[in-house]
C-alpha cells in the first residue's frame, strides 16, 4: 500500500475516534498487592520464627537467615502455584539500564519418571544466568561466562501476569564468578548501607540512641510521550533510537501551553487506568497522573519507597506500560527527546532520609535555623553537591539525555542547588554569624469568605533547579526518563555519607577542645555552608547569565556525555567511591567503559539509520516531486508556446529548491559516512566518544536541516514519514 495511502487510513481510524472498553470498576484495596509476595502474604504463609527472622532482614538489614531458606522457598512456590504460575526467574537490573530473566519451570522429575512441583531453598537464594553477554566494560569476556544472581529479600517478590501462565519474579543481584557487581542493584544497597552509617553516626551525637538504621527514600516521577502505534511502525528512526531523527516543526507545537494538566483524552484515560490496575496489583501505589507540558506528554508519579524498592517499581512502572500501551494500539516514547522543539521527558528523584522511627531528617521544623541536626544534614547535601557535582553530572549522563539537558523544558548540565528564599536567608545568616530568627508559619489568606486560607511551605518550586530542596526532600531533576535512577542514587548517597562523615569527625574533634555542644555544632555547619556556597542558586538555571555566572564560580558546565563521563574516574571521585565501599576500582572502569561504549553504539545506530532515512525515503520522495515540478513546467511552456504569457517562473525557483536540497543531502551524506569511517579507525573508547560528540553529532544536525526543509516543501501525498503535526495531535 503507498505510504499516503497508509498514511491517511490511519488518520482516518483515528478521526473515528477510537473507544475503549469500560471494565468493572473495582476499589483499589480490593486488589492491591494482589499479585506481590508482601508482608501480608508472609505472615500468613510463614511460620512465626521464621517470619521474625525474614522480618528481620528486610527491616533492620540482618544478615539473611539461611536456615530458613527451604521454608520460604516453599511457602513462595505455594502462593505462586495457586496464582496460576508455571515459572520462577531472578529479576535482576545488568547495566544494559533494563531488567533481565531467565525462567525456569517449578517441575522436577523424581527417581519414578513423575513429574513434581518444587521450588528449593538454595534455588530462591541463587541463580546463574550467563555473565558474558551483559556489559560489564571488560570484568567478564566470553571465556568467563559464570555469573550469580542472589535474592534481594528487602524488595518483594511479583508475579507477572503472561498470555498462558504466569511467572514469579524474584528481585536479585547480579554478580560474577569472582564477585564483582556487574548490575545496577548491588552498588545502590552498598550505599545506602554506608549512607545509613554514616547517618547514625550523626544521630547518635544528638542522643538518637534508639534508631537502627537510616534508611534512603526515593519517589520517581516518570514522564512519557504515546503516539499511535500505526505511526511509530511507519517511522525507522523511532523504531530504531526511541526518537525522530527527521521531522519538521508544525505550526503549532506546544506554543500555546494548552496541554499541561489539561483534560486527559478518553483514549490515554483508559491507557493510564489500565496501566494502574496492572501496576497495583503488583503494589506500586501509583498516585498521580496528568498531561504534561509537550502534546501526547504525560506523567505518572508513585508515593515513595526505599531507593531500591522505588528503583524496582520504576522499571516494573516502564515495562507495564510499554505492555499495556500495546494493547491499546499505542507506543510508548521513553527517550529524553523523541521531538525536536517541545519538551523532552525526564524523570524526578525525589530523595529523602528517614530513620527507623519514621522521621524524615530532612524535615526542617517549623523552625529550621534553631534544627541544629537538620542544619547538619543540610550542610553534608550541600557538601556533597558541591565536591561531587562533576559525579553526579556523569550520573545522569547519556547520548539520549544530552538532547535535554540544558533545553528550556531541563535543568542545565551545571550542578546546583536550590534551597529557597527562607532556608538561604537562614544559611546566609550562619555564614555571617548573625542570628537567623525569620522562621514564621506565613498563611496564604485569599479574602474569599469561601476558599480556606492555606499554609505556605518553606520553599517555592524552581522547576530549572536540577537539585532542589522541596519542602522535606530534594528533587534531582536532571535524570533521564528512559535511565534507571539507580546510579544517581548510588553517586548522591555515596557522597553525602562521605560528607556526613567529614563533618561527624570535626564535630567530634572540636567537642574534644571545648565542651559547649551547640556552639561546636553550629561552628563546623558555618564552616561547611561557606566552603559549598558556589553551588546555592535560586534563579533560573535556563538563562544566560546563569551560565556566565556560574563560570564565575568555577562550577564545571559539561554538556555532553563524552566528556561528561571522565569524572567517573577522575582521582578524588574514584578515591571517595571506594573509601565508601560502594565500588571496587574495577567496577569504577567496568561502568566507564560500559556508558562509554553505548554513546558510542546509540550514535552509530542514529547516524546509520538517519542515512537510510535519507537514502530510502527522504531522496526519493523528494526526486519524485522534482519530477512531478519538471512535468508542471514542460507542461507550462508548452501552454506558453499556444497561448502566450504563461509564467512558469514559481515553479522554477521551486524545482531549484528542491534540487538544491537533494544535492545538499547527498554532499553532506558523504561527508557523515566519511567521518564515520574515521570512528572505526579510533581504538580507544574515550577518545572515539569524544571524535562522534565533536564531529558526527553536528554533522547529523547539518544532515537533518535539508531533510526537514523539504518535509516544507514535498507535497503531501508523496511524503513517506508521519508528521509531528500527526503524531503530537492525533491519538
Amino acid at each position: 500500500m503507498p505510504h499516503a495511502t497508509t498514511r491517511q487510513r490511519i488518520m482516518l481510524e483515528l478521526a473515528q475516534n477510537r473507544k475503549s472498553e469500560n471494565g468493572t470498576p473495582q476499589s483499589i484495596p480490593s486488589y492491591f498487592s494482589c499479585n506481590c509476595f508482601n508482608d501480608r502474604v508472609m505472615r500468613e504463609r510463614l511460620p512465626k520464627e521464621v517470619y521474625k527472622k525474614l522480618r528481620a532482614t528486610i527491616q533492620r538489614g540482618e544478615k539473611l537467615d539461611m536456615s530458613i531458606a527451604d521454608t520460604v522457598a516453599h511457602a513462595m512456590k505455594e502462593w505462586a502455584l495457586s496464582k496460576g504460575v508455571s515459572h520462577f526467574c531472578h529479576w535482576f537490573q545488568p547495566q544494559t539500564g533494563l531488567t533481565a530473566e531467565k525462567h525456569d519451570a517449578f517441575i522436577e522429575v523424581d527417581e519414578e519418571g513423575a513429574v513434581i512441583e518444587r521450588f528449593r531453598g538454595e534455588q530462591l537464594v541463587q541463580g546463574e544466568p550467563d555473565a558474558s553477554s551483559f556489559p560489564s566494560g571488560g570484568m567478564r569476556s566470553t571465556f568467563e561466562a559464570r555469573g550469580y544472581t542472589m535474592w534481594d529479600p528487602s524488595s518483594p517478590a511479583f508475579i507477572i501476569e503472561g498470555p498462558r501462565t504466569n511467572i514469579l519474579c524474584i528481585p536479585s543481584v547480579f554478580i560474577s564468578y569472582t564477585g564483582e557487581a556487574l548490575d545496577k542493584k548491588t552498588p545502590l544497597l552498598r550505599s545506602m548501607e554506608s549512607l545509613s552509617q554514616a547517618a547514625l553516626r550523626v544521630l547518635r551525637i544528638f542522643g538518637n540512641s534508639v534508631a537502627t538504621r537510616v534508611i534512603t527514600t526515593a519517589g520517581t516521577e516518570q514522564e512519557y510521550f504515546l503516539i499511535d502505534k500505526a505511526f511509530f511502525n511507519l517511522r525507522p528512526d523511532l523504531r530504531s533510537t526511541g526518537r525522530t531523527l527527521l521531522g519538521a516543526m508544525p505550526p503549532k507545537g506546544q506554543q500555546m501551553e494548552d496541554h499541561y494538566f489539561g483534560s486527559i483524552k478518553e483514549r490515554v484515560l483508559a491507557f493510564m487506568q489500565d496501566t494502574e490496575i496492572e501496576l497495583y496489583k503488583l503494589g506500586v501505589p501509583v498516585k498521580t497522573r496528568h498531561n504534561e507540558v509537550a502534546p501526547n506528554q504525560f506523567e505518572m508519579a508513585p508515593i515513595f519507597a526505599d531507593a531500591n524498592v522505588a528503583t524496582d517499581r520504576n522499571h516494573l512502572t516502564m515495562e507495564v506500560m510499554k505492555k499495556v500501551a500495546d494493547r491499546h494500539g499505542l507506543a510508548l516514547l521513553l527517550h529524553e527527546k523523541p521531538f525536536a522543539g517541545v519538551n523532552g521527558s525526564g524523570k524526578h528523584n525525589n530523595w529523602s532520609l528517614s530513620d527507623s522511627e519514621g522521621n524524615n531528617l530532612l524535615e526542617p521544623g517549623k523552625t529550621p535555623e534553631e534544627n541544629l541536626q537538620f542544619l547538619v544534614f543540610l550542610a553534608a547535601v550541600l557538601r556533597a553537591v558541591y565536591y561531587y557535582g562533576d559525579l553526579l553530572r556523569a550520573s545522569i549522563a547519556s547520548a539520549n539525555n544530552d538532547h535535554r539537558l540544558g533545553a528550556n523544558e531541563a535543568p542545565p548540565a551545571i550542578m546546583s542547588v536550590f534551597l529557597g528564599t527562607q532556608l538561604s536567608a537562614i544559611l546566609d545568616a550562619i555564614k555571617s554569624g548573625r542570628a537567623a530568627k525569620i522562621t514564621e508559619e506565613y498563611i496564604i489568606d485569599l479574602g474569599v469568605s469561601k476558599l480556606p486560607a492555606i499554609l505556605r511551605d518553606y520553599t517555592d518550586r524552581n522547576r530549572t533547579s536540577p537539585f532542589a530542596f522541596t519542602g522535606n526532600k530534594f528533587e534531582f531533576r536532571a535524570i533521564g526518563s528512559s535511565a534507571s535512577v539507580s546510579l544517581p542514587n548510588v553517586i548522591l548517597n555515596a557522597a553525602v555519607a562521605d560528607s556526613l562523615e567529614i563533618i561527624v569527625a570535626e564535630i567530634e574533634k572540636e567537642l574534644g577542645k571545648q565542651g559547649d555542644f551547640n556552639t561546636v555544632v553550629m561552628q563546623v555547619v558555618r564552616k561547611h555552608i561557606r566552603e559549598s556556597e558556589s553551588i546555592r542558586f535560586d534563579g533560573n538555571n535556563y538563562s544566560i547569565e546563569w551560565e556566565q555566572e556560574a563560570a564565575r564560580r568555577n562550577l564545571p558546565n559539561i554538556k555532553n556525555t563524552a566528556y561528561a563521563l571522565d569524572a567517573l574516574v577522575a582521582p578524588k571521585n574514584v578515591e571517595m567511591l571506594t573509601r565508601q565501599r560502594v565500588f571496587t576500582i574495577g567496577e569504577i572502569e567496568s561502568r566507564y567503559h560500559t556508558k562509554l561504549e553505548q554513546y558510542i553504539k546509540t550514535l552509530e545506530i542514529e547516524a546509520d539509520t538517519l542515512l537510510h532515512m535519507i537514502n530510502l525515503m527522504v531522496i526519493p520522495a523528494a526526486i519524485a516531486y522534482q519530477a512531478q515540478l519538471v512535468g508542471a513546467i514542460r507542461g507550462l511552456r508548452d501552454l506558453a508556446e499556444l497561448a502566450g504569457e504563461v509564467s512558469c517562473s514559481g515553479e522554477v525557483a521551486l524545482l531549484k529548491q528542491v534540487t538544491n536540497a537533494i544535492e545538499v543531502l547527498r554532499s553532506k551524506g558523504e561527508e557523515l559516512i566519511r567521518a564515520l569511517d574515521k570512528v572505526d579507525g579510533i581504538d580507544d573508547a574515550s577518545r572515539k566518544a569524544k571524535f562522534i560528540a565533536d564531529h558526527i553529532v553536528p554533522l547529523m544536525s547539518g544532515l537533518r536541516k535539508p531533510a526537514d526543509e523539504l518535509e516544507h516543501i514535498v507535497a503531501d501525498d508523496l511524503w513517506p514519514l508521519p508528521r509531528y503535526s500527526e503524531m503530537l495531535f492525533m491519538i
